[in-house]
């Protein structure tokens, strides 16, 4: 299952199911479990965990020092998760000190050609990031969100569940859950209705959202007095709880 002109370390744990291509080189504190594949000419190295049925395409670089000039050749860790897939010239780089020495993966993601995930970004499941989207570090994406192409993020920036990022805009504050973004910088255009509807949001949810959504963007109150009248006149439905601390929770600034 491993190529012959593969370079896989003797310290590197790798499951007998795991698929390796042609000049891969996989380091010595790698893991990889059942089902995986790897591409041709990929590189794993660092102290990287990869779960099980991944599909690690060819030219992707996965583990490698992060991009922070504060880094010092410290251990730090890469942990990706299930059912990933993770195309051609995807990056993801290791943990710093500075931010809890891991960056984390989840599951059943799609990482299309070219996107960056950067040291000690957060991860959730069933997350898109389209070609040439980026992530600074310390990101956290939840579960759901869709980044578009050519999309950025700061450093220190949230992502929401169920968010949609349009192509090509520039992320330096929160974006809420639920919610479509876009811009420079970007800012909240909307519902993501489409996407809550095919992960089967029931009408009421919907409405309660739509509701919460024009008291916190749509009515010139101020942040506090918006969070105020979502919880006093909004259901208290985990999707609305979520949202409202979510927001609370902010330290950059909830994109309005």
């Amino acid at each position: 299952m491993i190529h012959s002109t593969a370079i896989v370390h003797d310290g590197a744990r790798i499951h007998e199911s795991v698929e390796i291509g042609p000049y891969a080189v996989i380091g010595p504190n790698v893991s990889i479990e059942e089902g995986t594949r790897v591409g041709a000419h990929a590189v794993i190295e660092g102290w990287t965990e990869i779960g099980k049925d991944n599909r690690i395409f060819q030219f992707t670089s996965i583990g490698a020092d992060p991009q922070d000039l504060k880094f010092h050749g410290e251990v730090s860790s890469l942990r990706i998760g299930d059912r990933n897939t993770i195309r051609e010239f995807v990056t993801m780089h290791r943990g710093t000190e500075d931010g809890g020495s891991e960056t984390v993966v989840g599951n059943d993601n799609l990482f299309m050609a070219y996107a960056h995930v950067a040291h000690d970004c957060v991860i959730g499941n069933r997350v898109i990031l389209a070609n040439g989207a980026t992530l600074g570090g310390h990101v956290r994406v939840e579960d759901w969100a869709i980044l578009g192409g050519l999309s950025a993020v700061h450093q220190f920036t949230r992502i929401g569940s169920h968010a949609m990022i349009s192509g090509g805009s520039m992320v330096a504050q929160d974006i809420a859950p639920y919610l479509i973004a876009q811009g420079d910088r970007a800012k909240a255009v909307g519902i993501n209705l489409i996407g809550l509807k095919r992960r089967n949001f029931s009408d009421e949810t919907l409405r309660d959202i739509k509701q919460a959504y024009k008291l916190m963007f749509r009515s010139n109150l101020r942040q506090e007095e918006a969070l105020a009248r979502i919880t006093a006149e909004v259901s208290d439905a985990p999707e609305i709880q979520a949202f409202v601390e979510f927001i609370r929770a902010s330290e950059r600034g909830v994109a309005r």
